[in-house]
């Protein structure tokens, strides 16, 4: 069984909601893990269980890929999505990648920014999933509703079951409130959780008799896609040709071959902060506390301090997110409606709208933490054995402090080794590279000035990575 994780750039995102920055899926949320580790970590305990296939905007990819090494997982595969085609697109080029391992290959779908509580129901919904799954079937998971929830998309199956699943005889969109209520009256109404378990060949079988033209573009591009690092690059062109649709759309909702498993694990589709208030531990007050916070006569509050200790008096009912880019403060029934806000950012033209301070590269990341006239300041965190390009700036020279680990740096015509507290100053048009040898994280402090501090001032000369040609991203 290989599991497949749906964590692209598209779909409802906490704050910040950039492109460029991190979804949901990439943030401790819930635990120490990431959401993404945790949709993995949930699995363990599962037999013949396969390295993942993550599928993921190509912007995130180096996150996505150090997220993996911290728990482990030492063999995905990665495949970077060019642009945004929804879910059938995505769920056809991972089956079509699977297909290269083994012809009987057969997928576990999940999204990356779902929450379940109860781990040993969804290993149980998983085993009868996989069995109707080697029968052929499209298995897809219905969730035991808890109220009449208009915000899900609902899933009416058959009264009987066989072998644990369900026949599905409709799948209907988000309802009304009255119709929800009827829904959950009736029983044999479930929600649809957008998670899915079948082989791969029937998959690209029943794809292509009714969404062909999907399956002709993604086999172009998987099968002109490049290996990049660790990363396949499915082929631009070929990819944005396909029709974007849901994996619903384009074929569940067609098939006759479609049978449900329920689910009863206390699972939520984590789609904003509120959301989250609802499934997180509150303290005697309702609240939900994280991070470095004071709270006094604060009632049915979410509180999330990842940068700045937050302080309240006096408020209830309120959502409080600090982040190193922006504090978001909103009323419980407004939160979700952040995207107004961003849309907003970006007629601004205001830089939080479109970037993230801490940004991912091959060989570790780098936080800008300050800037002003003529300067900017960043911290950089290189990954053991890791190296950065050799390299040339036209209009900036750069000072490096070492924080912390050995630093072997060439400036000019010097290979300096560098130790905690030890810097050294690279002039402006000065070849320069920072590398560590050691099997230490290192960090260092870089002070950048010059009249102009954009990424894409830099010439690259060697990179072991393969980016000479690239005028930008260190």
């Amino acid at each position: 069984m290989i599991p497949v994780i749906l964590s692209g750039g598209s779909g409802t995102r906490l704050w910040p909601l950039s492109r460029k920055q991190f979804p949901k899926q990439y943030l401790p949320l819930l635990s120490d893990n990431t959401m993404l580790q945790e949709t993995i970590l949930r699995l363990s305990g599962l037999g013949d269980l396969s390295e993942p296939i993550i599928i993921c905007n190509e912007a995130h990819r180096f996150v996505v890929a150090e997220q993996c090494q911290q728990i482990n997982i030492t063999n995905p595969t990665i495949l970077l999505e060019p642009t945004g085609r929804n879910t059938a697109p995505a769920i056809a080029a991972a089956a079509l990648q699977a297909q290269k391992i083994s012809e009987d290959s057969i997928l576990l779908v999940l999204s990356a920014d779902h929450f379940i509580k109860n781990v040993n129901e969804f290993h149980k919904a998983i085993d009868i999933a996989f069995k109707q799954a080697q029968k052929g079937k499209l298995v897809t998971f219905g969730i035991v509703p808890t109220d009449a929830n208009t915000g899900y998309g609902y899933i009416k199956s058959a009264i009987n079951e066989t072998g644990g699943a369900y026949q599905v005889e409709e799948f209907v969109e988000k309802p009304d409130a009255k119709t929800a209520k009827s829904y959950l009256e009736k029983g044999n109404y479930l929600w649809n959780s957008g998670m899915f378990m079948f082989q791969a060949n029937t998959l690209v079988d029943e794809l292509s008799e009714y969404s062909s033209n999907i399956v002709i573009s993604v086999i172009d591009a998987v099968r002109k896609s490049k290996q990049d690092l660790d990363f396949i690059r499915l082929d631009e062109k070929s990819f944005k040709s396909s029709p974007s649709e849901s994996i619903d759309c384009a074929l569940m909702e067609k098939s006759s071959n479609v049978v449900v498993v329920s689910l009863d694990a206390q699972w939520s589709d984590v789609g904003s902060w509120p959301a989250l208030y609802d499934i997180d531990e509150k303290d005697n007050n309702g609240n939900v506390i994280k991070g470095d916070v004071i709270a006094k006569d604060t009632k049915n509050t979410y509180i999330n301090a990842s940068h700045h200790m937050i302080t309240t008096l006096g408020v209830e009912n309120l959502i409080v997110v600090d982040t190193p880019d922006a504090t978001f403060i909103a009323t419980q029934d407004k939160a979700q409606e952040v995207k107004a806000i961003v849309e907003s950012l970006k007629s601004d033209v205001r830089d939080e709208g479109e970037l993230n301070r801490k940004v991912y590269r091959p060989w570790g990341w780098y936080d800008s933490i300050g800037h002003g006239s003529n300067f900017q300041v960043k911290r950089l965190h290189v990954n053991p054995g890791e190296k950065l390009s050799l390299q040339m700036h036209h209009k900036r020279s750069e000072h490096w402090v070492v924080v912390s680990g050995v630093a072997t740096v060439t400036n000019g015509n010097q290979e300096l080794t560098l130790t905690q507290g030890q810097s050294t100053y690279i002039p402006l048009k000065t070849v320069h590279c920072l590398e560590n040898r050691t099997d230490e994280s290192l960090e260092i402090i870089e002070i950048q000035s010059g009249e102009y501090l954009g990424e894409d001032d830099v010439v690259r000369f060697a990179d072991i990575y393969g980016r000479v040609s690239e005028s930008v991203n260190l």
